[in-house]
């Protein structure tokens, strides 16, 4: 999963245009769920004035959203697509369907899904 993640963030940066530490902290929040600034700062391994910064721009962006004082990701097969035609607008480029980017969203769902509901992979011992 690790090597999909990493590609992924690199897909970040090279279709969508995310700096990389933007790339880390939405894919951070997709895989793990809401986080306060603290603790995207303890896991990305930044200052919280940076974690705040950069999730507040993903904010701007319409990656992220904030409920309570914490970042919550939007669904990533709709934020990768919505970045990426904003990406599209602000360049002046024509805004046509991009695999690379629809595959972010493909890759990101199951770990966003499962950071959300616990996990579709946790066996229950009482079934």
């Amino acid at each position: 999963m690790m090597n999909d993640l990493d590609r992924i963030e690199k897909d970040l940066i090279s279709e969508i245009g995310l700096e990389p530490m933007q790339a880390k902290i939405y894919i951070l929040i997709n895989t793990r769920g809401m986080m306060s600034v603290l603790e995207v700062a303890e896991n990305a391994g930044i200052a919280a004035t940076d974690a705040e910064k950069v999730a507040t721009g993903l904010v701007g962006m319409g990656a992220l959203i904030e409920i309570s004082g914490k970042f919550e990701a939007m669904h990533p097969r709709f934020t990768a697509v919505n970045m990426y035609r904003r990406m599209c607008e602000q360049k002046g480029i024509e805004f046509k369907q991009n695999k690379t980017v629809d595959n972010i969203g493909v890759v990101l769902e199951q770990p966003y899904d499962d950071a959300r509901t616990g996990g579709s992979n946790r066996t229950d011992p009482n079934t």
